[in-house]
């Protein structure tokens, strides 16, 4: 079996923290996004070959980064994108991806690079294995509100007898997600795309599958989180943390409260502060200031502010004199 690890988004939602970083590598507790993802495929004897699918812009950074790694599987394979505007659609380049490397003669799992799971790749693999059918995982959002934004499945048992993407109406709050398995013989892209339909969100080509094929779904409690925004990452942040926090050995905190839900990471400083559900990366100081909701990005110095739901890009100084 090989797998895909989708790792091309651009994160404009989460900028300037990511305009130069890609959000996969954002730090979630001692690990990254997408190294918990990796760390799964690397150690399950079913995958053969990771490929980890990124755009031109970040191409450099995961070359780094798996280099430094242990890992043996992965293979960086590279759309020819720079930005949000020049990109494909998951469903195209998807499609590219499996031309490109040549797949398509073995089961395939796509799974997002910036997808936090609670559950275990391994266990959603042993449902597919028994399935032996297109297989996707399925959490129940509690929202019909939310349940808007994503795509709406519909069950009997497990199999998927309907799927709405982005609905405006949903009929439940079970909503599909990034990870999915699909047999040799279901890896329909190509064939997709020919016939002329939407190229941007699987949920698409799901629900044009699911009209051809038996689909079931591998549901989950537990967590979720789709890392897009600054809330979305520091709900995922204070899902790890637990109500805690996590201080670097290398960093300093001296006269300060550190609330629920903080991260501190290596070099950064803390002085005379307040700090609530933040998240303060390398080599910041933090001064005479209140921080709640906040990501405050690597090389920055604050002092003397109170910021609640900021986010603050790397080597920027901001003081206030009083």
């Amino acid at each position: 079996m090989q797998a895909v690890v989708l790792a091309g988004g651009y994160a404009t939602r989460l900028w300037p923290v990511t305009k130069d970083r890609p959000k996969m590598m954002l730090p979630v507790g001692d690990s990254t996004v997408i190294d918990r993802v990796l760390t799964e495929l690397e150690t399950d004897d079913r995958i053969d070959e990771v490929y980890v699918s990124t755009n031109d812009r970040f191409a450099d950074d995961f070359e780094a980064h798996l280099a430094e790694s242990d890992y043996e599987k992965p293979e960086l394979t590279i759309e020819d994108t720079t930005e949000e505007s020049e990109k494909f659609g998951v469903v195209g380049a998807l499609a590219q991806l499996v031309d490109r490397e040549d797949l398509g003669d073995e089961d395939l799992l796509v799974v997002a690079g910036d997808n936090l799971l609670s559950f275990d790749i391994s266990d959603f693999l042993d449902y597919f294995e028994a399935k032996a059918e297109p297989t996707l995982a399925a959490y129940d959002v509690g929202s019909r509100e939310k349940a808007k934004s994503y795509g709406l499945v519909e069950l009997e048992g497990d199999r998927i007898v309907d799927f709405q993407e982005k609905p405006e109406e949903p009929h439940s709050t079970l909503v599909s997600i990034a990870c999915y398995a699909f047999t040799e013989e279901t890896i329909l892209f190509e064939e997709y795309l020919d016939g002329g339909n939407n190229p941007d969100e699987p949920g698409w080509f799901i629900q044009w599958l699911q009209a051809r094929e038996d689909v079931f779904a591998f549901t989950f409690d537990g967590a979720w989180f789709d890392i897009g925004t600054p809330e979305s990452f520091l709900d995922a942040v204070s899902w790890e943390l637990d109500g805690g926090h996590r201080i670097a050995e290398s960093a300093t905190v001296e006269g300060s409260t550190i609330g629920e839900n903080v991260h501190v990471l290596d070099g950064a400083e803390v002085v005379n502060s307040t700090l609530d559900r933040a998240v303060i990366f390398p080599d910041a100081t933090i001064r005479d200031s209140e921080i709640r909701g906040t990501i405050i990005d690597r090389e920055t110095h604050i002092e003397n502010l109170d910021l609640a739901g900021a986010l603050i890009g790397a080597h920027t100084h901001i003081a206030n004199g009083g």
